[in-house]
């Protein structure tokens, strides 16, 4: 198992879910779900999701069950959904709680258009001590997911053997 990359998601209809654990499988690394206490489910869940991300709203999310600290890790990868143009709630609670810790981070987000989303990227960014260092955005039934997400891997992986370097 690669123990330096620490992979981190909110998935609240599964797409995320299913695209960050293709992307931990590959790197061979730990992948845990972040949560918050907050029902999001059904359409009552979505509109909450939209007026939270709109407002910037963030709650208390649970902590990673991972194996060391967050900034034991060489690379910690956030996926989170787009939601209202912005990135996840849970996501951006996480970050404005935990960002400090993440020496390094890499972004996957997936959304249903297909717009690029590059400013989720750099909202994400605000609450970081620096840049991430690689970025995803997944469309789940577009034809080009796999190739972006193999990209993906491959500038993650690229980074890691860099850092060993």
């Amino acid at each position: 198992m690669n123990d330096n990359i620490l992979c981190l998601y909110y998935s609240r209809t599964g797409n995320t879910k299913k695209a960050m654990e293709e992307v931990a499988e590959a790197l061979d690394c730990e992948c845990f779900e972040i949560r918050d206490k907050v029902d999001r489910s059904g359409t009552m869940g979505y509109l909450r999701c939209c007026f939270d991300a709109m407002h910037k709203r963030t709650s208390a999310v649970s902590r990673p069950k991972c194996q060391k600290p967050l900034s034991d890790y060489k690379l910690v990868i956030l996926g989170t959904p787009v939601w209202a143009g912005r990135c996840s709630s849970v996501i951006r609670g996480f970050l404005k709680r935990r960002g400090y810790e993440i020496q390094n981070a890499a972004y996957l987000i997936t959304h249903k258009s297909e717009q690029d989303y590059k400013d989720v990227f750099r909202q994400m960014d605000l609450y970081l001590q620096t840049p991430h260092v690689a970025e995803v955005s997944l469309c789940p039934d577009s034809a080009g997911y796999h190739f972006w997400r193999d990209q993906f891997v491959k500038a993650c992986s690229d980074f890691i053997a860099e850092d060993k370097a």
